[in-house]
């Protein structure tokens, strides 16, 4: 319960720049809470004037109505306004912080993490905070505020009845808190299924093209309805803990009341009570039950707001990406690995105790199979993996000695799976820190990528959409892009993985000029995951892996007459 109140209160904290707002919220409804109190008075007013015959006093009665449903709608319009105005400006501040977050998160959180799951903390489980603070102190607000006046004017009015309401409080205060621990858990799993919902949606969307080959369109809709059921089923436990909690508050209330009303009616207990005063009192009683109803109805919000806060400062308060580095060094391109390892987390090693020199200006061609730990291998170098043992140095610097900025501004990397986004031909290939460059830089760029010509025959050059993923192109001019984008950076360091192998004849020969015109320049250290035979044959050190160890390495020639792996895998011709 105290780890509860620390959430509540660290909530709430985002609440305080709209303290301004906060207190008119406040006003507001404590003007609606004035006038419910105002109709037990003016119930008194009504019959003692009747009683009284004062005609006078009953010509103002029309008014009083006019004025009393006037200053209602004022107060709930004034509170539900702003209550609105901090609920919007919370969600909006709080997904701007986990977004931030996100984008400092190390690369691991994103392997161990489905990008469904991700994505619902950001979009649903953010949306559900507000119900734990603005829209449950709305009501609190509203309905404490209507209870305090209506308690307050019962204990003016007669406090020895009033004292039965508070003999059920603690039964009240029982129920509320075992409904409590059911909402809480239930609201966890409602998360997790909305996550499970939304992973499945991402996987469809991303995946249509594989869902429709292989006709997995009945599949698809089983998984989403299986989950989606989960998720609703979760749901529905929660409204039925919901709307039992609160007519079982409601029954406990009309006990206290109907005590209230027998021991009213006594004569002993009325005394000198007026008619007026009398119905004024049960009045106010009465009204009492709609205000707890709502008070106890907040639970389910509570919960369901708490649970979402949990999750989403689970992500806030994860560590960010280590960035210990204080130099800044212009890179040359020397780099030297030296006794290296990189375990994953089911205590494989993808890569094991490994040493490699590689002198700048060189280019490094790494081969082996599907798994030997190539590419585990170049994510170290811009540290997207982790080592777990050894040292990576860059010209004779540990590589955790180099601000991370300043590191990956000086590799550049051409990844098998190219990543595009939904802007323009230019904003992809000036992305980020390229984003000032000149259009001479990037159309000079988009030529050594062997991109410009299909560019221009785009409806808008240079300044055509791409849509999402860029998937408008083929995989050939995708790749072009993504080259352009590392020739542009201009980097001391370039990493290709070259994987032209699914690539028509055309694409593949303009990547393959491509990357032998990267390759060629002499003033950046280049290391390449090769497939092809030609990248290999003009490399100056070939790398042979597998099972993350480097078991050869030379010149083509070299490992050509030691007849050993890679003479195998040139026999194969690299068919894995």
């Amino acid at each position: 319960m105290n780890q509860d109140f620390k959430v509540y209160i660290r909530l709430l904290a985002y609440l305080k720049p709209y303290w301004g707002a906060a207190l008119l919220v406040i006003v507001g409804f404590g003007i609606n809470a004035a006038t419910e109190v105002s109709v037990a008075k003016l119930l008194k007013y009504i019959i003692d004037a009747i009683q009284g015959g004062s005609r006078s006093d009953l010509d103002w009665f029309p008014a009083l109505i006019i004025l009393l449903i006037f200053f209602r709608g004022l107060g709930l319009f004034m509170g539900g306004y702003f209550t609105a105005v901090i609920s919007r400006s919370l969600v909006f501040s709080i997904r701007q912080e986990i977004y931030a977050k996100l984008l400092k998160l190390p690369a691991q959180y994103y392997l161990d993490n489905s990008s469904g799951h991700i994505t619902a903390k950001i979009m649903y489980n953010v949306e559900q905070l507000t119900a734990a603070s603005s829209e449950s102190l709305k009501t609190i607000i509203r309905d404490g505020t209507i209870t305090l006046g209506l308690l307050g004017y019962l204990l003016y009015t007669n406090w020895r009845l009033t004292l039965c309401i508070f003999i059920f409080m603690p039964i009240i205060g029982l129920l509320v808190r075992k409904a409590s621990k059911r909402m809480r858990k239930l609201s966890i799993q409602v998360q997790n299924t909305m996550g499970d919902v939304n992973h499945i949606v991402h996987e469809t969307v991303s995946g249509n093209a594989v869902v429709k080959s292989f006709a997995g369109e009945d599949n698809e809709q089983a998984r989403f309805y299986k989950s989606s059921q989960e998720n609703l089923r979760r749901g529905l436990k929660m409204v039925v803990v919901q709307n039992l909690n609160s007519p079982l508050v409601q029954l406990v209330m009309s006990f206290a009341l109907g005590i209230i009303i027998w021991l009213a009616l006594r004569p002993q207990i009325l005394g000198d009570t007026s008619a007026g005063e009398f119905v004024a009192y049960i009045t106010a009683a009465g009204l009492l039950a709609k205000p707890i109803k709502s008070l106890t109805d907040i639970n389910e919000k509570l919960q369901r707001g708490m649970a979402a806060a949990y999750s989403v400062f689970e992500v806030l308060d994860l560590p960010h990406e280590q960035n210990t580095g204080t130099k800044t060094p212009e890179l040359q391109g020397n780099i030297k690995f030296e006794h290296v390892d990189l375990i994953y987390k089911n205590n494989v090693k993808a890569i094991d105790n490994l040493s490699l020199d590689i002198e700048a200006g060189q280019t490094v061609a790494l081969v082996g199979r599907s798994g030997a730990g190539k590419s585990s291998l170049v994510n170290m170098l811009v540290r997207f993996q982790e080592k777990n043992a050894g040292e990576i140095y860059l010209d004779g610097l540990p590589i955790h000695d180099i601000e991370l900025t300043c590191l990956r501004s000086q590799i550049a990397m051409v990844n098998q799976q190219v990543v595009l986004f939904d802007r323009t031909v230019r904003e992809n290939i000036a992305y980020g820190q390229l984003g000032g460059a000149s259009e001479e830089a990037v159309i000079a760029a988009a030529k050594a990528a062997y991109a410009h010509d299909f560019i221009m025959a785009l409806p808008k050059g240079y300044d055509t959409p791409l849509g999402a993923q860029g998937l408008s192109l083929s995989g050939g001019q995708r790749q072009r892009i993504a080259i352009a984008r590392a020739v542009l950076k201009n980097a001391p360091i370039l990493i290709l993985d070259e994987a032209t192998s699914a690539l028509d004849n055309e694409s593949e020969h303009f990547i393959q000029k491509a990357f032998d015109e990267a390759i060629l320049d002499k003033n950046r250290t280049t290391i390449v995951i090769a497939h092809r035979l030609s990248t290999i044959e003009n490399a100056d050190k070939i790398v042979v892996m597998d099972k993350g160890r480097i078991i050869e390495q030379g010149s083509h020639a070299e490992l050509l007459a030691k007849q050993g792996a890679y003479y195998q895998l040139h026999e194969r011709n690299f068919e894995e």
